[in-house]
């Protein structure tokens, strides 16, 4: 699969995404959703207000120290002039794509009228896509977008803007199945995703409530996609990604890892959280990564509710390592749980995908 000059890997014959999603999709997930399967991470969603470009929150999205290649950045706002000077900004600091947020329904992102606000005003959506692609054209960087079906069940355009969108040079769509409207309830449907995949040439990826390798070989039959992009149900077992691709090369199921090596996992993703956020932060941001691994499991609640008064990072690794050696007295493999979906509540106000 190519996104501009860049090849991304593929496994029989689709590429695999992790969803970028606000408070979640940092360097230190991205880096282990790369790890486990994930062929391609989009960072965070970067504001294009210049005068927060040095805050910290801003500073940690951006930050791709060690990443493997390519480096996208999703970048959202409201005026053509700002996202086209945002998008050259970030390709100074080591930007490769740049990828458009136009699916965010969270309400002070739609009420300034960006993310998936945009889809209601057609004529600023194209703006900024014709801007943005004139700043990253000339310098071999493409653009990529994402966005939902429309704004609600009877303003789905989200095909007559991936025209347009096509036309002015975007090189990837990224189509989540649901309205702004919707947000994160309800299903998502894949007949608007199949439309778009039909009438454009561009690669195309489709996202909602892929959660499990059976519902991404249905969602790939029926929409025809390039790839796949999987959010909430990578929270907390980040390792769907390579179950997905074992299941489509092969038609059989992993085994479910071990205890052992998920307390190994989630121990090394929690050094590179701290590391990118201290310990103040970083504790405390931690706690959604560790509740979402051991949700569904024998103990988990309690053991969540104990975790959240703990307020140093070697206590947290220390009671994290316990609970799970004395979890693995009873079980080898980690039990089955329900798959996190997107239904669930987004882990920040702002986005998640």
């Amino acid at each position: 699969m190519q996104i501009g000059p860049h090849t991304l890997p593929e496994v029989a014959g689709t590429a695999l995404f992790v969803a970028p999603m606000a408070g979640v999709t940092d360097r230190p997930f991205r880096q282990l959703c790369r790890r486990l399967g994930a062929g391609y991470a989009v960072s965070e969603m970067v504001t294009s207000r210049k005068e927060l470009w040095n805050s910290l929150k801003t500073s940690r999205r951006a930050d791709h120290a060690g990443e493997p290649g390519p480096i996208a950045v999703q970048i959202a706002g409201t005026d053509a002039a700002m996202m086209a000077e945002a998008a050259a900004y970030n390709i100074d600091r080591g930007a490769q794509i740049i990828d458009i947020n136009m699916g965010c329904p969270a309400k002070k992102v739609c009420n300034k009228w960006a993310g998936s606000a945009l889809m209601r005003n057609e004529v600023l959506a194209l703006d900024i896509v014709e801007a943005v692609v004139a700043v990253c054209a000339p310098r071999c960087v493409p653009v990529t977008l994402k966005m939902r079906t429309g704004w609600s069940a009877d303003e789905r355009n989200a095909l007559r803007l991936a025209r347009l969108f096509e036309a002015a040079g975007i090189a990837m769509l990224t189509i989540h199945g649901r309205t702004r409207e919707q947000g994160y309830t309800g299903l998502a449907e894949y007949d608007t995703i199949a439309a778009v995949k039909a009438a454009v040439v561009i690669p195309v990826v489709a996202n909602g409530d892929i959660d499990s390798p059976e519902k991404a070989r249905d969602v790939l039959a029926y929409t025809q996609a390039d790839a796949l992009m999987i959010g909430r149900a990578a929270q907390g077992r980040p390792w769907i990604f390579r179950e997905v691709a074992h299941f489509l090369s092969t038609g059989g199921h992993l085994p479910a890892p071990t205890v052992a090596e998920a307390r190994d996992v989630l121990t090394e993703h929690l050094h590179d959280h701290y590391g990118l956020y201290g310990e103040l932060s970083g504790v405390r941001s931690a706690r959604k990564h560790i509740g979402w691994a051991v949700r569904g499991l024998p103990g988990g609640d309690a053991f969540r509710r104990h975790m959240n008064t703990l307020e140093r990072c070697e206590e947290q690794l220390q009671a994290l390592r316990d609970w799970f050696d004395d979890l693995g007295q009873t079980y080898h493999r980690l039990p089955a749980t329900p798959a996190a979906n997107d239904e669930d509540a987004p882990a920040d106000p702002a986005c998640a995908a």
